[in-house]
């Protein structure tokens, strides 16, 4: 009998419920060597299991059900030792207050950089898993985004991966369920709540003020180009979701943009000018698409002699844009500027 029960405590995690064991008054003795007094003390050990241990213990591990954009995958308990792959998912799980244990060990945006600190374990790259790092740190998850998602299947052969990246349509939804997930998975409803309010109440403002702005044309330089998007592209939720109306509506969707020239700004004429510089984004210039677009011709927009030429926030917009917290500063951003333009 008393095999058994040791066995049973042991299973259930008994050397971390030793201190709930002492403050329900119970021990586990040893009988005195002979059986007069054995019976007695095996009988006081399993009431006393019993009573502090009953089949529907708050210590039973509940499986977490997630789906993602890998498909659906079942972790056995709640994530200790997590290894974060995608630049947007560390930005929310930063805001909801979860401690990680690896990130990439390049391109984090100078607001994480926190996670630079060696403390956290370095796992390669955003594109390229260093696998025997990743093995080496017994991760219970992986999450991986869209520009580490191909990994997944390679990567779920050592932990449990999740796909969190956000596709281009129903972005905002999309954003919005990742910030639900990771929530629910990590117990922390209450911040993600908080979090998804101030999405709501930014986008919200951007919708209201959307109609009466007029129209906009988002450009990407980069390395001195222009590229332009539209509805339906990379950053097509500024006018599908958001209600903020194109300066032009066929603008090829491809992934850095269609290129166009300064007279294709110039003809096409908008109210606002969404400026995204990916120089500045990934670490290679501050300025460059300031001085790009200092020519006569950007001079002679509606959108420049307005004072609404926007510089967006290259490192939101760009690496981490999916991120809970990201999309909710890069929301805030335009309805501020959207707010500033009604008044003018």
């Amino acid at each position: 009998m008393m095999r058994e029960i040791m066995t049973f405590l042991l299973r259930t995690g008994f050397p971390h419920k030793r201190a709930a064991m002492r403050s329900a008054g119970l021990s586990v003795a040893r009988a005195n060597r002979g059986t007069g007094g054995a019976g007695v003390v095996r009988t006081l050990v399993v009431a006393g299991v019993l009573t502090a241990f009953p089949l529907a213990s708050p210590f039973v591990r509940a499986e977490i059900v997630v789906t993602h954009g890998g498909g659906t995958t079942t972790l056995p308990d709640r994530p200790q030792r997590v290894l974060v792959f995608d630049p947007a998912a560390l930005d929310t799980l930063d805001k909801l207050g979860v401690e990680v244990t690896g990130v990439p060990g390049s391109n984090l945006p100078d607001y994480l950089a926190g996670y630079r600190d060696p403390r956290y374990l370095k796992i390669g790259t955003l594109f390229e898993p260093d696998y025997e790092a990743v093995a080496a740190a017994t991760p219970d998850l992986i999450i991986v985004g869209a520009r580490s998602a191909a990994k997944r299947r390679d990567l779920s052969s050592i932990a449990p991966t999740i796909n969190l990246a956000v596709e281009d349509r129903h972005f905002v939804d999309g954003v919005k369920r990742n910030v639900e997930t990771l929530g629910r998975v990590f117990g922390k409803e209450a911040e993600a709540s908080a979090l998804l309010s101030r999405i709501d109440g930014a986008v919200a403002r951007v919708r209201a003020d959307a109609p009466g702005a007029g129209t906009a044309l988002m450009v990407m330089v980069n390395g001195g180009k222009l590229t332009a998007y539209g509805p339906g592209s990379r950053f097509g939720w500024l006018h599908d979701e958001l209600g903020v109306k194109p300066a032009i509506a066929e603008v090829k969707a491809a992934t850095h943009g269609e290129v166009i020239s300064f007279e294709f700004l110039l003809k096409t004429d908008p109210d606002w000018l969404l400026v995204l510089d990916r120089d500045a984004a990934v670490g290679r210039s501050t300025e460059a698409a300031r001085k790009v677009l200092d020519n006569d011709l950007i001079a002679a927009t509606r959108a420049a002699k307005a004072g609404r030429i926007l510089y967006l926030d290259p490192v939101r917009w760009y690496i981490t844009g999916g991120g809970g917290a990201a999309f909710a500063t890069i929301a805030e951003d335009l309805a501020l500027a959207l707010e500033a333009g009604r008044s003018q």
